[in-house]
């Protein structure tokens, strides 16, 4: 198939691109790298399949030539990150979106949204069902993600039943592994990223708010489950290991080796209490489960950034010059 991933050069959107392309696709990679990065797909630059275009889908999505299948996955996904870009966020959760249904409109492709847990807010219902609605407060710091993504759904909807789009949601609960930056905000980077400098690792709160993380080997499984099939959805694709961010923090210091400490620091505005999926549809539509068990997967991350951080991780990021010479043979 030829397949245009949006968001990309992004932790997932690479994620996705290097296991399309595995399995003999080829891939077309919109990104405007505001939030992922060329080197992400270093490892991909001289595959004659992987075309990279530098775009902001919220412009315009002008891919020439059949397209099979179109992942959306363009969008800060950060609270750093959309928390410092609410507009972007909210502009690409709409607009970015509106262009990559057209785009699969004028194509036949079949379309798939990269939604989020996050539509269900602090839930009062758990674990978290498809058809629960969600409890947002849409004028809290986080809306502006959670209701560019319960819009995104919304008018993925209606392209389907107003356009016959052959539509797709997955709603995506807490992902980790390779490639996440060290300081983009969530959990687990953050503390790999402290526990193997030998710093404090902080803890918002208590840290009895708890989480369900998958590995995005196991994600990208899921996705794609969802990309080959037929079903609209929303489906949740996660694991349901649920562990508190206190148990976490401690999980990480062990698995490091590290000295490190456990510090507590103010919890953010809107922080949901619990997360955790009720995976029934992806076992019975998909037939997909998560297989990584999750020290495993912790391991593998903590290996990653420990090989990372001994070539640098910490460095500027990459310049215009370095995204242009990896873009070159494209």
């Amino acid at each position: 198939m030829r397949v245009v991933v949006t968001g990309g050069a992004g932790f997932l959107g690479s994620h996705l691109c290097e296991r399309l392309l595995a399995r003999g696709d080829s891939v077309v990679c919109l990104d405007n790298f505001v939030t992922g990065s060329a080197a992400n797909l270093a490892h991909l630059a001289h595959d004659p399949r992987l075309e990279v275009v530098e775009v902001d889908v919220t412009d315009d999505i002008d891919v020439a030539g059949e397209v099979d299948l179109v992942l959306h996955f363009a969008s800060p996904a950060s609270p750093v990150d959309y928390l410092k870009l609410p507009i972007e966020t909210l502009k690409v959760g709409s607009i970015g979106t509106l262009h990559a249904l057209d785009l699969a409109q004028r194509t036949g492709a079949r379309f798939v949204l990269a939604s989020t847990s996050e539509v269900y807010g602090d839930p009062a219902v758990h674990p978290q069902p498809e058809s629960y609605w969600g409890n947002v407060n849409p004028v809290g710091p986080r809306g502006v993600y959670d209701e560019a993504k319960r819009f995104a759904e919304a008018i993925t909807l209606a392209y389907r039943t107003t356009h016959g789009v052959d539509t797709g949601i997955v709603r995506i609960f807490n992902t980790f592994g390779p490639r996440m930056r060290p300081n983009d905000g969530r959990a687990i980077p953050n503390f790999i990223r402290q526990a193997l400098a030998g710093e404090p690792v902080t803890v918002a709160g208590d840290g009895s708010q708890t989480r369900s993380i998958c590995y995005v080997d196991d994600l990208v499984d899921g996705i794609l489950a969802m990309a080959d099939s037929g079903h609209a959805g929303p489906v949740n694709v996660g694991n349901p290991h649920e562990i508190s961010m206190l148990a976490l923090a401690r999980w990480v210091i062990e698995l490091t080796g590290s000295s490190s400490s456990v510090e507590h620091i103010a919890r953010p505005v809107d922080d949901p209490t619990v997360r955790q999926p009720d995976t029934t549809l992806a076992v019975e539509l998909l037939g997909w489960q998560p297989r990584v068990e999750i020290e495993d997967a912790l391991q593998r991350t903590i290996e990653w950034f420990r090989q990372e951080a001994a070539h640098g991780l910490d460095l500027p990021p990459l310049t215009p010059d370095d995204t242009e010479h990896i873009l070159s043979g494209h």
